[in-house]
């Protein structure tokens, strides 16, 4: 499975859930996660999307480092199984 196609269930399954998933950029800062995915309630969290075995770049670690310390949740999604669990996550306080 492409990795196109892990975001775009992953952003289907944001929506269902009366969310939204928009592709996030950040011109200038270089490895920032590929999707914010906002929630009801104010639940956000940053989804870094990956073809199915493949691991987030040195620099994109780095950026999802300073954003925990920041206290925001990061995943890394490879596998579109994974998303329900995700989503349970972001929406557990």
């Amino acid at each position: 499975m492409r990795e196109k196609t892990i975001e775009k269930k992953l952003a289907d399954a944001v929506k269902s859930r009366g969310g939204l998933a928009p592709k996030f950029t950040s011109p200038g800062f270089d490895g920032m996660p590929d999707r914010i995915v906002l929630l009801p309630g104010g639940r956000m969290a940053f989804v870094e999307v990956k073809a199915p075995g493949k691991a987030p770049r040195p620099l994109q670690e780095a950026r999802h480092r300073l954003l925990r310390q920041l206290g925001f949740k990061v995943y890394v999604l490879d596998d579109e199984d994974q998303i329900g669990g995700i989503l349970d996550e972001i929406c557990t306080p």
